[in-house]
């Protein structure tokens, strides 16, 4: 019996790994996979920043991979948070009554939707930020460079 509660609080504490995929539909999920290539990518270029700065062209296209993967995750975990428990178990569920308790809600479950939504929009929006600033930052040295 897949638990509600617990696969939305693996997909906001665990989901830019992939855990929350494995949990709910096993190790041979190919998404489950691939979700740790965006978040290594990202932490490359965190990596990057420290080691050449935040001049540095490649982080500032790595560093919004991290934060589009956290913010996917948690966008995830109120998905599975807000589903009702008819459809939770009859998608991962499917030999249990419709109204089965891994598929209900409780508070642990709305706490994982508050904060998956308190989180999630304040990385999305960093991510959208930092790549957009480190962009047209880009843009006014280049053109600097031309205007001399």
């Amino acid at each position: 019996m897949k638990n509600k509660t617990f696969a939305a609080w693996l997909s906001l504490l665990g989901g830019p790994l992939g855990l929350h995929r494995f949990y709910l539909r096993g190790m041979g999920d190919w998404l489950g996979w691939l979700l740790p290539i965006p978040t290594a990518l990202g932490v490359y270029g965190i990596e990057r920043v420290r080691m050449y700065g935040v001049d540095d062209g490649l982080s500032w296209a790595l560093i919004p991979l991290l934060g589009f993967t956290i913010a996917g995750c948690a966008l995830m975990a109120i998905v599975y948070g807000l589903m009702t428990p008819e459809k939770w178990n009859a998608r991962f569920n499917a030999s249990a009554p419709a109204d089965a308790e891994p598929g209900r809600t409780n508070w642990f479950t709305i706490g994982a939707v508050v904060l998956a939504l308190f989180f999630g929009s304040t990385i999305l929006m960093a991510s959208i930020v930092f790549s957009f600033q480190r962009y047209f930052e880009h843009q006014i040295e280049e053109g600097r460079k031309i205007s001399q």
